[in-house]
């Protein structure tokens, strides 16, 4: 598409940013969609709603709660990087941690759709013949809801791809670093000349969103096909 080196680094860094980012996510969205969808306690609701902020709260705000959590003196940022001299701050781990935590509602909302509408009967005949927790998971639940995991994946680094708020507030625009398609669109605009970068960028970013929604849409009537031969 007649894109510079500097160009073909910001598209790499993107999609490493959106696929790390989603695939650290996955664990702890598939435990929270499990808590939300098969078990009842105190608080559900309240849990429901915390986990769902990064939809409905401002790209900034959950940015600078990143800040100050996960900063070079936040309160978890700064055991990491004195127990174990890692840092979020400034680099494309940061911009992987924004982009996941955007993207992490999206994850848990459709796996747990996947978990209520799987059949529970088959874990508990699973377990009636010996096998325990881990390998009804493994053999039984995970292979029952594994496509609406993959749709989840596929929205939320959708989500992540487009991430632009949060990863600038809490680590910066650095070219390299955290300048992800977003940001450098955003950059473009702001110098003399940018408008050509600005449109492959754009161009870019369109294609790997409609990508993506394809994907989504092509995993979806998968899913429906398989459900409808299940309950044939």
């Amino acid at each position: 598409m007649g894109l510079t080196p500097e160009e073909w680094g910001i598209v790499e860094l993107s999609l490493r940013v959106g696929l790390w980012g989603t695939l650290c996510s996955l664990p702890f969205a598939y435990a929270a969609a499990w808590l939300l969808a098969r078990r009842h306690f105190p608080g559900k609701a309240l849990l429901d709603a915390i986990l769902h902020l990064p939809l409905v709260l401002p790209p900034v705000v959950v940015g600078f709660a990143l800040l100050v959590l996960f900063g070079a003196q936040g309160a978890i940022g700064k055991l990491l990087r004195e127990w174990f001299n890692f840092t979020f701050a400034f680099r494309w781990t940061g911009a992987a941690l924004a982009a996941g935590v955007m993207g992490f509602p999206l994850l848990v909302r459709a796996i747990r759709q996947a978990l209520e509408s799987s059949d529970t009967k088959l874990e508990q005949a699973a377990q009636t013949l010996g096998a325990g927790p881990w390998l009804t998971f493994l053999t039984v639940t995970l292979p029952l809801t594994a496509t609406g995991v993959l749709h989840g994946f596929v929205l939320a680094f959708a989500r992540a791809l487009g991430e632009f708020g949060a990863t600038i507030t809490f680590v910066s625009n650095i070219p390299g670093q955290t300048q992800t398609l977003p940001l450098a669109i955003y950059t473009a605009t702001q110098v003399p000349d940018g408008d050509a970068m600005v449109w492959r960028m754009c161009a870019i970013s369109v294609v790997l969103a409609v990508a993506t929604l394809i994907f989504s849409e092509v995993l979806i009537r998968f899913g429906n096909r398989k459900a409808m031969g299940h309950d044939g």
